[in-house]
């Protein structure tokens, strides 16, 4: 019986590698692809169409001030700055009036955003801030994200093309030098920036946005309801994507890579933080994440190393599972986001896909996320809001 039982498991995890080997394989093609695909429409023009950069805040994030500083540095003719926060003694609101110091010439407005619109704080927030933006072209990024000089020309350009309907770009984390950190940036870098790339692949274009970069027409977001519309959505940078993809526009992966700086997670707060991640994929694509299963190909192969006792042929797929996953990383955090820690830390890629198999069967049980210090639970994507948590607990 047990004989039978590890011969099923051997035959299963077998197929499993199989199939992470081919998803490697296609992460590698996708990759190569968009190097090889050069610059988006309309990037290396030098657009003059004014821009209002929305920033919603809660609390403060490592290396907030350099960040929020390098948006006022921005090699572009026209643009504005607009801050929000929810909580009049938001710890962020001194990092706002520093900057507004050293840059007094810049166009920096700082919100206090009244109003509770729906249970996340951040679209409600932007919501607001819309309405007090003097510009029809809109760039929305995390708090935590450090850009270059040229960053406003190359994600504003390709919405010269009439049929591009938002930019959205990739990152790399910088990590704050502890295990925690370290494996969010490994992640960051050979995981999820190689499944938008193969995403981009299979669907010939993404149909969602990302987080880091969200750059659109005011005009199309108000054709979609506003902000307002799915304020209560965890996945805020999805939904506009996909939003707007259903118009019948085009969503743009950009060539510009920009910065987020990890905070200094505890492995426990890693832990919280990816399943927090994972439980909003399975809400927003839960196909999607249903087919993650498929991609691990390192678990996957160790498993069947085990289960067939150390035969040659299981030996031979684990070692192409461990190439193909380390020329991933290669080319995907190397090449393709110029993340100069990638090769230090490969080392780490097996303990952060093993850790990411568990997570992903967690995941499947159980519908309550932590963010921002507020456990919540989420319905079809949606948040419900459960109780209040100290601010350490996200």
């Amino acid at each position: 019986m047990i004989h039978s039982i590890v011969r099923v498991v051997e035959i299963v995890a077998t197929i499993g590698a199989i199939s992470g080997i081919t998803y490697s394989l296609l992460c590698l093609w996708s990759a190569i692809s968009f190097l090889r695909a050069g610059k988006v429409a309309g990037e290396g023009i030098r657009p003059a169409l004014p821009v209002s950069i929305l920033k919603p805040l809660k609390g403060t994030d490592p290396g907030m001030y350099e960040s929020f500083r390098s948006h006022c540095l921005q090699d572009y003719p026209e643009y504005e700055i607009i801050f929000g926060v929810s909580d009049r003694n938001d710890t962020a609101i001194a990092v706002v009036e520093r900057l507004k110091a050293e840059f007094p010439r810049q166009q920096i407005i700082l919100m206090v955003c009244d109003l509770q619109l729906g249970a996340n704080v951040k679209v409600s927030n932007l919501a607001q801030m819309v309405a007090e933006a003097r510009h029809q072209y809109l760039v929305v990024s995390d708090s935590d994200i450090r850009v270059a000089p040229h960053y406003l020309s190359r994600v504003v350009a390709p919405l010269l093309d009439a049929e591009v309907g938002l930019v959205t770009c990739l990152y790399r984390g910088v990590d704050a030098g502890n295990l925690g950190s370290r494996l969010e940036s490994i992640g960051i870098s050979t995981d999820f920036a190689p499944g938008v790339l193969a995403a981009r692949i299979v669907e010939h274009e993404i149909h969602f946005g990302l987080g880091s970069t969200l750059a659109f027409r005011r005009a199309d977001l108000a054709v979609i309801g506003g902000f307002e519309s799915f304020a209560d959505y965890l996945a805020d940078d999805y939904e506009l994507g996909k939003r707007i993809s259903e118009l019948g526009l085009q969503v743009v992966l950009s060539n510009e890579v920009v910065e987020t700086f990890l905070p200094r997670y505890t492995l426990s707060e890693f832990m919280r933080h990816q399943l927090r991640w994972s439980r909003t994929v399975r809400g927003s694509r839960y196909w999607g994440f249903a087919g993650l299963i498929f991609t691990f190909a390192l678990p996957w192969a160790v498993l069947a190393v085990l289960c067939s006792e150390g035969q040659p042929w299981a030996w031979t797929l684990a070692f192409l599972a461990l190439c193909l996953r380390l020329a991933v990383a290669m080319v995907v955090g190397i090449r393709v986001l110029e993340d100069k820690n990638c090769l230090r830390w490969a080392w780490l890629i097996p303990l952060r896909d093993i850790l990411a198999v568990f997570i992903w069967a967690t995941s499947l049980v159980g519908d309550t996320v932590v963010w921002r210090g507020e456990r919540f639970h989420l319905k079809n994507g949606r948040l419900v809001r459960s109780s209040h948590l100290p601010n350490n607990a996200a």
